[in-house]
């Protein structure tokens, strides 16, 4: 995907170009979802996210890296249709309790309360599945990030895919082939994958993502000899061969909080804190290497691409129409009391796992 290097002070021309070539890149597929679709039933639906989130980042300065992340785990596995905030029940297995998920996926408690602000407003009308890709746009921009208009209108899934999280979820030890095939697999390409790489650029992540890049990268009993020495040193500090590997440091070493261009020049320093990060500069004779270097000079670049790919992930597979329902509790499907849910819940194996945070 060619990104056209507009000038940021003409914001006006750069949203009609935007949308143009969003449309152009979607076609009749994005027709289904729309950035207007609640503007005569939940005029104020992007507001309520927004301020809900900023309520949150007051106490949880990491809140919105997790609020992505869920919408990426989401869209991932059956498409962008919630089904990752589903509880476990009688007929669902949650996703939640998937590897790449368990211990590590967060903020469900502010999607619910989003959720129970946009009831009171506007019962029966915003789906869960909305609310993630809303979400999403309005963590990047309170973190100083791009904006977009986000397309609306999916419904939420009536069911989850465990399985599914557990094979078609990208893991931050995987190389950038297995990692690219897995974009592939759900209609997005190389571009893609360094863009949405770059939303590491805030959060956080535990040492278990990492620890075997410190001591025994890919069996050698050596480090990962692409990680810089000084990160090296005190990473192991940090995360001891036996130590607790729930421990988390930031993603981005220089602005952890802010979303920026950094992350990509972190990597040009060996500062990728993940494998499947500085892969996609370290692995010679990737396509990946002068995406990285052309963002990592060009912020309004990053920045413009990044929006692009964000709306491109969020139209995979989205359920429209008459298709899924509109959840009025975004952990359970329409029919099932919550009591059900907590108590389905709390009767599941404890989870043991834990990785990237965000």
């Amino acid at each position: 995907m060619a990104v056209a290097n507009w000038s940021a002070t003409c914001h006006g021309l750069f949203i009609i170009s935007f949308l143009v070539i969003v449309s152009a890149l979607f076609g009749t597929s994005s027709a289904q979802l729309n950035a207007t679709f609640y503007s005569g039933t939940c005029p104020n639906v992007s507001a309520i996210v927004r301020s809900t989130i900023e309520q949150a980042l007051q106490s949880d300065p990491r809140i919105g890296a997790s609020l992505i992340r869920l919408h990426f785990h989401d869209c991932f596995v059956n498409g962008c249709d919630g089904s990752l905030l589903l509880d476990d029940s009688a007929n669902i297995q949650s996703e939640k309790n998937a590897v790449p998920n368990a211990n590590s996926t967060r903020g469900f408690n502010v999607v619910d309360d989003i959720k129970t602000a946009l009831e009171n407003a506007c019962p029966g009308i915003v789906s869960c599945s909305d609310i993630l890709a809303l979400a999403s746009e309005a963590s990047v921009s309170l973190a100083g990030g791009p904006t977009w208009a986000v397309l609306l209108g999916r419904r939420d899934g009536l069911t989850a895919n465990l399985s599914g999280a557990n094979t078609g979820l990208p893991s931050p030890f995987e190389g950038i082939t297995n990692i690219t095939a897995k974009f592939t697999a759900v209609g997005l390409n190389t571009t893609d994958v360094v863009v949405l790489s770059g939303a590491h650029t805030f959060g956080r992540a535990a040492c278990a993502t990492f620890n075997n890049r410190l001591f025994n990268f890919n069996g050698t009993g050596s480090p990962d000899p692409t990680l810089n020495s000084t990160l090296l040193s005190s990473l192991q500090q940090l995360c001891p061969q036996n130590g607790s590997a729930s421990v988390v440091t930031n993603l981005d070493l220089s602005t952890p909080d802010a979303f920026d261009n950094n992350y990509f020049t972190n990597l040009q320093s060996n500062n990728g804190l993940l494998q499947s990060d500085q892969e996609l500069l370290s692995d010679t004779g990737s396509p990946t290497i002068p995406i990285v270097t052309s963002f990592a000079s060009n912020q309004t670049q990053f920045f413009e691409a990044f929006a692009l790919s964000m709306i491109k992930m969020g139209n995979i597979s989205p359920l429209t129409g008459s298709s899924g329902e509109i959840r009025q509790d975004c952990k359970v499907v329409n029919g099932q009391s919550t009591t059900q849910a907590i108590e389905l819940r709390s009767g599941s194996a404890e989870k043991t796992v834990n990785l990237e945070e965000m």
